[in-house]
Parts: structure tokens; C-alpha cells; sequence
């Protein structure tokens, strides 16, 4: 029941039902990116020692609508295969798509069918370098993606779409703060989700926090 408990307290509280044993958290990501991202989410887990949680990384190529309809597939899949198996530790507790606006056309409707099938979204304004760059320096300013790589590589020397967590390690509490205050900002202008905006900090702490609750509780 404490268990329980800690996951609703975080917000982002998980769902299982009458566990078998001792299951751990287990979170789907299906990313537009097929290096940077997995490479940062991978290199945060093993960085704040989350070893807690499950987490099964996907690459998808395509537009945000297109990896909302993956999640969904993936989501319903594990499902299907835990109540084969009579193992509800085979489904995933939560499903998040990382998408960048950039110029994709199919954005609202992304939202739209990720809303309606509870597919959490982490949508970056412009593109998810925003993301990283936040661990080193305020960014107010409308950017695009080229603009966003230049200033991220001023703090990454070569950056090339490839990346090692720990270049970024101590930033991260500052990028959760930045990334928190752009929300606000953006809300106070309504204009949520405008550029430059980054949702990854939900993904992150979702992450760090079912990781907190569950070792709370082994």
C-alpha cells in the first residue's frame, strides 16, 4: 500500500493491479530520434542509479502521429502478451512518446489520439536539442533546430546528434528549472507549448521518481 501511495503522491501515479511478486515500474518510450535521445534516457537511468525501473526504448521514424500510433500498438501488444501469460508484469505501467514540433504537420492530431488512448507526450519547441541545452544556459528566445544545435555546441565542442550523459550530468537540475520556467512563461503569454517550450523534464522525473518510490519500497 505505501507503494502505492508514493506513485499517486508523484502525480504521475502508476496503475497496476494485484501483482504476482514484487514487480518494478515499467515505462515505454518510443522516440522520433534513434541516437541522442535513447542515448540521454539511457545515460540518465544508469547516472541517478534508477536501476527501479524498467524501461523499453523505442526508435520510430516519422511524424509525432505516427509514434503515438507505435506507442499504441506496443502498449496494446504488452497487454495482450500479460494476460497470455497470466503475467500483469509484462505490460507497461506507463507509455511516453519525445517528438519535436520542428516542421511536422500532424502535431495536433498526434495530441489529439495520444489524449483519448493516455499516451503521455514530452514535446520539444523546437526540436529536443532545446533539451540539452537547457543543462547549460537560460534559452527565453524563439530558435529553430539549426539554431539549437549552434548554441548547444558551444557547450558540446562537435556535437553530432551523439552524446554521453555525463557531459550533462551536472545540468540537470538546472535544465528541470529552466524547462519548468519556459511552461510558465508560456502559459502566462497562452501560449503553452509555444517556442521555446520542452516537455522531456516530465519524462525525466517520471523516470527518477517511480525509481525513488520503488526503492523506497524493496
Amino acid at each position: 500500500m505505501a507503494r502505492r501511495d508514493a506513485r499517486r503522491d508523484s502525480g504521475r501515479a502508476l496503475q497496476r493491479r494485484g501483482p504476482t511478486r514484487d514487480p518494478l515500474p515499467y515505462i515505454l518510450v518510443v522516440c522520433e530520434g534513434k541516437v541522442t535521445e535513447p542515448q540521454y534516457i539511457n545515460g540518465f537511468k544508469i547516472a541517478h542509479g534508477v536501476t527501479t525501473v524498467r524501461l523499453d526504448i523505442h526508435s520510430s521514424s516519422g511524424n509525432p502521429l505516427g509514434l503515438v500510433e507505435r506507442a499504441i500498438e506496443l502498449r496494446d501488444e504488452s497487454v495482450r502478451d500479460a494476460r497470455r501469460a497470466d503475467d500483469e508484469n509484462l505490460a507497461y505501467d506507463q507509455a511516453w512518446c519525445v517528438v519535436d514540433v520542428d516542421e511536422h504537420p500532424r502535431l495536433d492530431e498526434a495530441r489529439a489520439l495520444a489524449a483519448r488512448s493516455r499516451i503521455e507526450l514530452a514535446v520539444s519547441n523546437p526540436c529536443f536539442e532545446l533539451w540539452l541545452l537547457l543543462h547549460f544556459a537560460d534559452q527565453t528566445g524563439h530558435l529553430s533546430c539549426s539554431a539549437a544545435v549552434t548554441a548547444l555546441r558551444r557547450h558540446l565542442s562537435g556535437y553530432d546528434k551523439h552524446l554521453r550523459f555525463g557531459d550533462l550530468a551536472n545540468g540537470y537540475e538546472d535544465a528541470v528549472r529552466r524547462a519548468r520556467a519556459l511552461d510558465k512563461n508560456q502559459e502566462k503569454h497562452g501560449a503553452a507549448g509555444g517556442n521555446p517550450s520542452t516537455g522531456v523534464h516530465g519524462l525525466m522525473e517520471c523516470i527518477r521518481q517511480n525509481g525513488q518510490s520503488a526503492r523506497l519500497e524493496r
